[in-house]
């Protein structure tokens, strides 16, 4: 096994480690460990929320969850030599739920989706699914099923949510100056357009006091992607894939965490994944000055991971840009297109006798796949989600007969 260079003991929040992690990104938390270019290490990782959602039969953990904390992130790990205008080279080796341990903990042998409220965090389908739902997966090495969502088991593609490098002091302050500016053109939007920083919550490692003030004050939120990395929710950055972070900071400051059981491309209930506390193995390197001779400048680059399931026959449903509801079309927008994919999706399951959350929370977990299918042929943008259909246990293909309809129990609920 390689060195744990930061450790969890899953029994204690991460404010309360040996050495804590941090849940904004800021150029002054300090390295927790420091690593070599070439060398192999394990982190391992709190569940996001820090231990807020339940293994039961309510939602209500869901409904009720503080975001001020989220996410728990492990690192920083300095890497010796890293300089900005760097590449950081980071191949993902190993990685899975708390080896050997079953408990109370996300990550200990369960994990859980949930479609967060509208009024807290909200999701990519809020509006027509605006209160709180759960389903708790079980694990079997590779598979995962849940009293919540009978008749489905899968296997998931395991993969952290959430890695990426400390911003420069010039970076974090185009991120809030942007981020500010977005939330101005709306600021009383429910769930809000972003979230700026908040010092309510903080945690910046071993900072205290004045130092940690300031973190709270300037540091940025870790629930969007950025120029960094950060909560990418990308289902293949799995074993095998190697990322090539951008370098902001001397040492590149590399954390994360929010590692998933599996999920659905898009992850579209906001915490659509199978999450779970865990570990995960990396190995890292360097290229000298890689970001400017790739052209690296606005995002990481990377290549996926070779483990995935096998699945070979999907159904695929499809969405256009228009609002079916008011029966306005949208010019070539995606985001409404696969919204639309994913709303086909739900109705036609429900057709089997699942309700529309289970449906959600489903295609938020399952290893479905989202593609852009067009964007050219105006005015319709036209998106695809592909369900594999050989995760459930009936058939689900469309036949003279119609759908085979039974009852499919119930996710959990918010009271």
């Amino acid at each position: 096994m390689p060195e744990v260079v930061f450790s969890v003991d899953q029994a204690r929040s991460m404010r309360d480690q040996a050495h804590p992690g941090h849940n904004r990104w800021h150029h002054a938390i300090p390295a927790a460990a420091t690593v070599r270019p070439g060398s192999e290490f394990r982190v391992e990782c709190r569940e996001w929320t820090d231990g807020q959602i339940g293994n039961n039969d309510s939602a209500n953990d869901v409904r009720d969850v503080d975001l001020s904390p989220c996410h728990m992130l492990s690192g920083p790990i300095a890497v010796e030599g890293a300089e900005p205008g760097d590449l950081l080279v980071v191949d993902i080796l190993d990685i899975g739920p708390i080896p050997q341990e079953t408990g109370s903990v996300p990550g200990q042998g369960w994990g859980y989706t949930g479609i967060f409220a509208k009024q807290n965090g909200g999701g990519f389908l809020t509006d027509q699914y605006p209160d709180a739902y759960k389903a708790i997966w079980d694990f079997h090495g590779q598979q995962a099923t849940s009293r919540h969502i009978p008749g489905v088991r899968f296997t998931g593609i395991t993969h952290p949510g959430l890695f990426g490098t400390a911003p420069s002091p010039e970076l974090l302050d185009q991120w809030n100056r942007r981020e500010r500016a977005l939330i101005a053109t709306d600021p009383d939007r429910v769930p809000p357009l972003a979230l700026p920083p908040l010092e309510q919550g903080v945690l910046a490692g071993t900072l205290t006091g004045a130092e940690l003030d300031a973190v709270g004050r300037e540091g940025a939120r870790t629930v969007p992607p950025r120029e960094n990395g950060g909560n990418h929710d990308i289902k293949n950055f799995s074993r095998g894939a190697r990322v090539f972070y951008p370098v902001f900071v001397p040492g590149g400051l590399l954390s994360g965490g929010d590692l998933h059981f599996s999920q659905g491309d898009g992850e579209i209930t906001f915490c659509g994944a199978i999450e779970m506390g865990g570990f995960i193995d990396f190995h890292v390197d360097i290229i000298k000055g890689g970001m400017e001779k790739y052209g690296v400048t606005t995002n990481p680059i990377f290549m996926p991971g070779n483990v995935e399931p096998r699945y070979s026959e999907f159904l695929s449903f499809i969405g256009i840009s228009v609002d079916h509801d008011t029966d306005t079309n949208l010019y070539n927008d995606a985001t409404v297109a696969y919204r639309n994919a994913c709303l086909n999706a739900i109705e036609y399951l429900k057709t089997f006798g699942y309700s529309g959350e289970q449906a959600y929370l489903l295609l938020g977990a399952a290893p479905i796949e989202g593609r852009v299918s067009g964007v050219v042929d105006i005015p319709n943008a036209c998106c695809s989600l592909y369900l594999p259909t050989e995760i459930f246990d009936f058939d689900i293909r469309p036949t003279a007969e119609g759908p085979r309809r039974a009852d499919r129990g119930s996710c959990a609920v918010s009271s």
